[in-house]
């Protein structure tokens, strides 16, 4: 069955659309202001990774054609949603647990308390946007990002459902500093992937896991040769006649790196350059190929 990306958005600082990805990062541009893209209403006691999760799956599901003023613009009951979020709701936990050892579990803000949920990011989404389909929330390290997008494919393949929202988002505070040890990205992007081709920016190749990065890479270039575009943040080789792009430059993209790679590869077929394009996150990979190709 082929998949294909039928929508994509970006929200890094200084990076709005897929192929401001190519280029390099802006050293102090403004950060991602959700509230210009989905307006301030109901976004108070939202913590920072929901807000940036919602203006991407606002971006993304318009991006698709699958949402309209009233609400989705195709049955919400074959919508899902996955979201990879390492670090997203990390500030607000630690805050609560603070709270806790300081005062007692009756010092905790009511509107606060629900955002300590790990499947936060997920389950706003799906409320605000209608999405009743399958709700999925992956955590695993770097190659987050892209296991996200296997377990999208998996939800499409089996026929759970028609379009999936997958979203990678990190949110840059005290907090989060302290885990990775540096800045955080504090945005990441979404994409839709549908089983409906006619849309196309993008059709989805193999994703799958090795043991390794190597062994990921190796089987990727196997599985679809002559790709000109790879895309890595290890610093692994590429052939010499493609481009290598680390997407470095906005801080530890972490959960969000897949699914911030599967938007650059979207941006480079829309400069015109013919896939297949490879994204490597830890020992987690995918393929993308041009639109004209067929997995």
């Amino acid at each position: 069955m082929r998949i294909a990306v039928t929508g994509v958005a970006v929200a890094l600082p200084g990076a709005s659309g897929p192929e401001a990805l190519l280029l390099p990062a802006r050293p102090g541009a403004e950060p991602v202001d959700p509230a210009a893209v989905i307006g301030k209403k109901g976004l108070r006691f939202k913590d920072r990774a929901t807000r940036l999760g919602l203006h991407l799956a606002h971006a993304a599901l318009t991006d698709a054609g699958l949402l309209a003023a009233g609400g989705p613009a195709a049955a919400g009951d074959r919508l899902a949603t996955v979201v990879s979020s390492n670090l997203g709701n990390t500030d607000t936990v630690c805050r609560a647990v603070e709270t806790i050892a300081k005062e007692s579990t009756g010092g905790l803000s009511p509107m606060d308390t629900p955002n300590a949920s790990s499947n936060i990011i997920a389950s706003e989404t799906a409320i605000r946007f209608g999405l009743r389909g399958p709700n999925l929330t992956v955590c695993n390290g770097r190659g987050s990002g892209l296991d996200a997008v296997r377990w999208a494919a998996l939800m499409l393949r089996s026929g759970r459902a028609d379009h999936v929202l997958v979203t990678g988002v990190e949110p840059d505070n005290e907090v989060t500093r302290r885990l990775v040890d540096g800045p955080v990205a504090d945005g990441g992007a979404a994409v839709v992937l549908s089983r409906d081709t006619g849309r196309a920016r993008a059709l989805l190749g193999p994703v799958f896991r090795t043991a390794d990065p190597a062994g990921t890479a190796a089987r990727l270039a196997l599985l679809a040769p002559g790709g000109d575009l790879w895309l890595r943040a290890d610093g692994g080789p590429a052939p010499a006649s493609a481009r290598l792009l680390g997407l470095t430059g906005w801080g530890e993209l972490s959960g969000a790196l897949g699914v911030v790679q599967c938007a650059a590869a979207a941006g480079w077929f829309a400069e015109g350059h013919d896939g297949p394009a490879y994204a490597v996150a830890g020992a987690a990979g995918a393929v993308l190929l041009h639109p004209e190709r067929t997995p």
